[in-house]
């Protein structure tokens, strides 16, 4: 039996309780995640593989991309999108399954996919085919945007796309676990069919979603496997939003301490003082000791922000990298 939603009591005692029991290990043990750069296309495709497998050999634990399809351009009616208008950006998942392919050992996933811009059964079948192709490795990481002008050339409703999200992860579940798959949604619906062949994950194919609304939290405990933060710099917000994600989980009858958490190091860098983060080391190492002593499993490390902190080169990026993973191996 389910229990009861998590209320704003429980969350202020879940809160202290996370505040004054968590860990502090001496030694750190967070596993670290990378945010691939979609930049190092410049440098042509043998080197977009050159960045993987060198991330893969330095020893972090994941690789991950982030993803919007297009950009929009201000205009008289739309404010500046967050990122430049032609900011490069590759495909997410044509990038993994191309990464998939040159790699052996390392996790692969998407921070975050926009899935309610997606059609989910297409989606289902993609990640089931890289985590097939990939033995594996495969982890979906999903949100639901922000940027409306790429919807409507997308053609899917922004107003909806809380509820739409919700929807399609049922339906990607249902994909992944059924023989015969049937459902009937708010959004989506099917009758007996089929899709085949089952990835080596199947219906345990990690499904994290990423947020920082209430609704994104309560989505992510309720219906993910894990949360993917962002860089949360106040230790009592921090705590909040991980004891309500994890009050949810509770709620919807999973183990608290089995659910997965992950937090990036640092924002996107938009200003002088966040180009500098990556260029402290001893930064990086404090705010990574910070993160895994709030309980988080994973350290989200953001190439692009690299690349934006002056290491302009493939080369570059990855002499940073090693840098960043010697300090906090």
């Amino acid at each position: 039996m389910l229990k009861a939603p998590v209320g704003l009591t429980d969350v202020q005692q879940i809160s202290r309780r996370l505040k004054s029991c968590a860990p502090r290990a001496p030694k750190f043990n967070m596993k670290l995640c990378v945010e691939f750069p979609s930049v190092s296309y410049r440098e042509g495709p043998e080197n977009v593989i050159r960045l993987a497998k060198a991330i893969e050999d330095i020893g972090y634990d994941r690789l991950e991309i982030f993803d919007h399809v297009i950009m929009g351009y201000p205009t008289e009616s739309r404010e500046p999108p967050m990122y430049p208008s032609k900011m490069p950006i590759m495909e997410a998942l044509t990038t993994l399954a191309f990464i998939a392919g040159n790699t052996e050992r390392i996790g692969l996933g998407t921070e975050v996919l926009v899935l309610p811009q997606r059609q989910p059964v297409l989606v289902a079948k993609q990640v089931q085919t890289i985590d097939t192709l990939s033995g594996g490795r495969m982890r979906l990481g999903v949100g639901v945007g922000w940027q409306e002008s790429e919807y409507d050339m997308l053609e899917e409703s922004f107003k909806n796309r809380g509820r739409r999200m919700d929807d399609a992860l049922q339906v990607l579940r249902t994909c992944w676990s059924d023989e015969l798959i049937s459902y009937d949604f708010d959004h989506y619906s099917a009758e007996s069919m089929a899709m085949e062949p089952k990835s080596p994950q199947g219906p345990d194919l990690p499904i994290w979603v990423g947020g920082m609304s209430d609704a994104a939290l309560e989505r992510a405990g309720r219906l993910g496997d894990g949360w993917l933060a962002n860089a949360i710099e106040d230790e009592d917000d921090a705590l909040r939003s991980k004891a309500l994600v994890l009050g949810h989980a509770a709620s919807a009858g999973k183990d608290p301490n089995s659910f997965g958490l992950q937090m990036m190091l640092d924002v996107p860098p938009r200003d002088d003082a966040g180009r500098m983060f990556y260029r402290d080391l001893d930064r990086v190492k404090a705010r990574a000791d910070q993160v895994e002593g709030w309980g988080f499993e994973y350290g989200a490390i953001n190439a692009t922000a690299i690349f934006q902190s002056g290491a302009r080169s493939v080369d570059s990026i990855i002499d940073v990298l090693e840098k960043v993973h010697r300090t906090l191996a």
